[in-house]
């Protein structure tokens, strides 16, 4: 592999000498790294809650002529970001990991900045286009940075906690932020928000410190790349609208099996290709993969909880978004605080352990749920919604921790991208959850308007089902994890 900087290996550097005492403190150049990495992180978080809660301003003060074409801003960002995630991961081997993070929160930092000044919906859904592709470049390089830049043990425990912390509160942020910014100024700031943690997270970028990246990638597999963007674009669309046409309809159905054929396609040709997209040993790594699994369970529940806990909230209670997004705060704080204590938890338990405490957690949180009453009652709201967040943010980090430890520094790039491909994939989980929803609420009705019991009612089913769905991975990590993980 060829090296492509100048400073010293990374097992010669202090980090690999400190004392054992110190295994866990970050020096200031590692805080520098953190921030950087975190920032664009938080970045990416808050882009997609923040737009979702400001798309009734933006249809309003830009003229989209219906819901569905509105629902387009936030989808024109999704659909590139997951879609060319693959791609980007291996990118990052081809021209460095430093260089396309740069790169990719340039490009977002513009793009943001083009979206606040767009003045028509085509131009609005272009830019989200740009800041999806970026997002692309940033999800995975971000990861194999952090991994490049922090030894596996206590200091990429806690790097990868905090990490995980900040996504989560970036999410939950942008919820309560995009109420205030759109009630208070303009939908545009929303964007301008973004423009201004691209130009941080830029600053950050070009400071930090040289990184040996020895890679052994010349170039890039075409054919893999045309079929695993073009297959993964299928199923994430398909998966996107199934929740609002039905997933029997051609409109959802035709992508989603397209995209399946197009991915079956893939790893045919990843078998024979001399430097695969993404190399089958690395695919089918029981870690590797599983851990995809449980991420895809982590993230789609949490998410389409979330979406159903925003229904309850506005529909059911009558809460304004302002309210709303204050009700998150919560689970953003649970998530903070259990960020910061996850890094101890992996030292003492291990990842696999965690992986199932966290989803265990998770699921006992949001079967809770089914005790939210259909009048206000904030300490049952908070509690619910709180332990489900300590949970996600414990399976979160766990399942990035087990998929990306033992991976050659060669494969950080592409692990770096598979790691982030659950939280998009996870669509489905907001989908699935909203459909199940809607069918219990319509069989409880008994006239042409449901009650708010009767959306409540439809409410709690979705809950259930996610509880126990991440029930079940809990159950399942110990089966087809701990062994294998075992040495």
């Amino acid at each position: 592999m060829a090296v492509t900087e100048s400073s010293p290996p990374a097992n010669t550097t202090h980090e690999a000498t400190a004392p054992p005492a110190a295994a866990g403190v970050f020096g200031t150049r590692e805080w520098l790294v953190l921030i950087t990495l975190c920032c664009a992180t938080f970045m990416c978080g808050l882009d997609f809650s923040i737009v979702t809660v400001a798309l009734p301003d933006i249809g309003n003060a830009l003229g989209f002529s219906s819901a569905g074409t509105l629902q387009w801003v936030a989808t024109a960002s999704l659909l590139p970001s997951a879609s060319l995630l693959p791609l980007f991961a291996r990118v990052a081997d081809l021209i460095g990991r430093k260089r396309l993070f740069t790169l990719g929160v340039s490009v977002f930092t513009l793009f943001s900045l083009g979206a606040a000044l767009a003045n028509s919906p085509g131009v609005l859904i272009a830019t989200r286009i740009g800041q999806g592709t970026a997002a692309a470049m940033i999800a995975p390089s971000a990861i194999a940075l952090m991994t490049g830049y922090f030894q596996e043990g206590p200091k990429r425990a806690r790097a990868l906690g905090l990490n995980g912390a900040v996504m989560s509160l970036g999410f939950v942020l942008g919820a309560l932020g995009g109420g205030v910014i759109t009630n208070g100024f303009s939908w545009r700031w929303t964007m301008v928000a973004l423009c201004v943690m691209g130009a941080l997270a830029l600053a950050g970028a070009l400071a930090l410190p040289t990184i040996d990246e020895s890679r052994a990638a010349h170039r890039m597999d075409i054919p893999g790349a045309i079929l695993a963007t073009l297959g993964l674009f299928g199923l994430v669309y398909g998966i996107s609208t199934g929740g609002d046409q039905g997933w029997t309809r051609p409109a959802a159905l035709g992508p989603i099996l397209g995209g399946l054929v197009l991915l079956g396609a893939f790893l045919l040709v990843e078998r024979s290709h001399p430097e695969p997209l993404v190399p089958l040993s690395v695919l089918n790594r029981p870690t590797v993969k599983w851990s995809g699994l449980f991420g895809v369970i982590t993230f789609g529940m949490c998410a389409g909880t979330t979406v159903l806990l925003s229904l309850y909230m506005q529909d059911v209670l009558g809460f304004t978004a302002l309210q709303a997004g204050l009700s998150y705060l919560g689970e953003g704080l649970a998530a903070t605080l259990g960020g910061m204590y996850v890094a101890r938890l992996l030292g003492r338990l291990g990842g696999v352990k965690v992986l199932a405490a966290g989803l265990l957690i998770q699921g006992v949180g949001t079967a809770g749920m089914f005790a939210l009453p259909v009048h206000v009652n904030l300490a049952a709201l908070l509690v619910t919604s709180s332990v489900m967040g300590l949970g996600h943010v414990f399976s979160v980090v766990s399942f990035i921790t087990v998929m990306t430890t033992g991976v050659t520094e060669q494969d950080q790039g592409v692990v770096g991208g598979l790691s982030q491909l659950p939280q998009y994939v996870a669509a489905i989980g907001v989908s699935g959850l909203s459909a199940i929803a809607a069918a219990r609420t319509n069989a409880l009705a008994s006239g042409a308007t449901p009650s708010r019991a009767d959306i409540l009612g439809g409410l709690h089913a979705g809950m259930v089902t996610a509880g126990v769905v991440a029930l079940a991975g809990a159950l399942l990590v110990g089966v087809v994890l701990r062994k294998r993980t075992a040495a």
